[in-house]
């Protein structure tokens, strides 16, 4: 049971360091405890851990205004950030972690400002159907986090110059580009500054839990693990990750995200695979192209190393099947 709430405000706006900060709580949080960590970038995409940087985004165009491509723990898709943006995260461990509580948090916040916010699908929350916050999750061990972006007064310009996003994905969505999708929530409640959005997120969260909520500040964050977790996602090796020239790419729009696999076959077997996708299952994804590697060319052998995974849902394998063996998508 949670006895113990804190905030903590991140003091800058290097992407870098504000991930590094996010992971050292996540390390640093508690049984019985949930941290509330609010925290904005500066001109940054930042794309999820299982996806393609160069597909994602105009990486010369965002560094040569000065931008940040930095590669984030969890799952989900390429989002930008600027300082109409605020990032929220919500650590604590599995016992207490309760994600539907957790966007009550931000609804109930949103919804004070006098804004009729909702959920909308699995992970994204909007107004009037225009899309201001997306969620994606991530746990490690016992401890468990839930983040997100919440648009006050995002400048659009420079998120449709900076994202290449999939056309499979726009027409899942049922829209032209990625900026008719989104909107600001100071268009719905004008005025509105990220101060006060802090504070009506930090109200919120003592009323939804029924607790005093304590303030935090950077200096109890552990150096040692920040310093290291700062050095990975310094890393260009984490950043750009790997692309190995393989003979077949295909690519599809699922249910639950997109996916994309390359891979090589040799005397009967797939012999190294490589896979890029926006879904919020990052842990089991990340396995899956060291799972296939070496596998006999069968459906039911890539289909029995797949499920041995941890965490594999039989209903992605089947859609990662379908794409591999070129079944009709159903």
């Amino acid at each position: 049971m949670l006895h113990t709430l804190s905030v903590l405000t991140a003091e800058g706006t290097d992407p870098r360091r504000n991930l590094a900060l996010e992971a050292t709580l996540l390390h640093q949080v508690r049984p019985g405890e949930e941290i509330l960590y609010l925290w904005q970038n500066q001109r940054t995409v930042v794309i999820g851990r299982n996806q393609h940087a160069a597909n994602e985004c105009r990486i010369q165009a965002l560094e040569a205004d000065g931008g940040h491509l930095v590669r984030r723990l969890s799952g989900g898709g390429a989002v930008y950030h600027d300082l109409g943006n605020l990032n929220f995260t919500f650590l604590t461990c599995r016992r207490d972690y309760d994600v539907t509580r957790q966007t009550e948090v931000i609804l109930q916040a949103v919804r004070a400002l006098g804004i009729p916010a909702e959920r909308n699908g699995r992970n994204d929350l909007t107004v009037d159907g225009q899309k201001f916050s997306g969620h994606a999750y991530y746990q490690t061990g016992d401890q468990c986090y839930h983040h997100g972006t919440l648009m006050v007064s995002v400048d659009l310009a420079p998120l449709e110059g900076y994202l290449n996003v999939s056309p499979l994905k726009l027409q899942a969505k049922g829209v032209a580009s990625v900026r008719a999708r989104v909107g600001n929530l100071a268009d719905f409640c004008p005025g509105l500054t990220i101060p006060r959005l802090r504070q009506a997120l930090v109200e919120a969260f003592g009323q939804v839990y029924g607790l005093p909520v304590h303030t935090m500040t950077e200096g109890e964050a552990d150096p040692r693990l920040l310093a290291q977790f700062q050095a990975q996602f310094s890393d260009p090796a984490w950043t750009y990750g790997d692309s190995p020239h393989l003979d077949t790419s295909r690519e599809a729009r699922f249910a639950w995200g997109t996916l994309r696999l390359d891979y090589s076959q040799a005397e009967g077997h797939l012999t190294q695979a490589a896979l890029w996708s926006d879904g919020l299952e990052g842990d089991f994804l990340r396995q899956v192209p060291q799972a296939l590697a070496g596998c006999p060319w069968q459906r039911s052998a890539l289909e029995a190393r797949l499920l041995a995974l941890p965490g594999a849902d039989p209903a992605i394998v089947t859609d990662i099947l379908t794409l591999l063996l070129e079944e009709e998508t159903p």
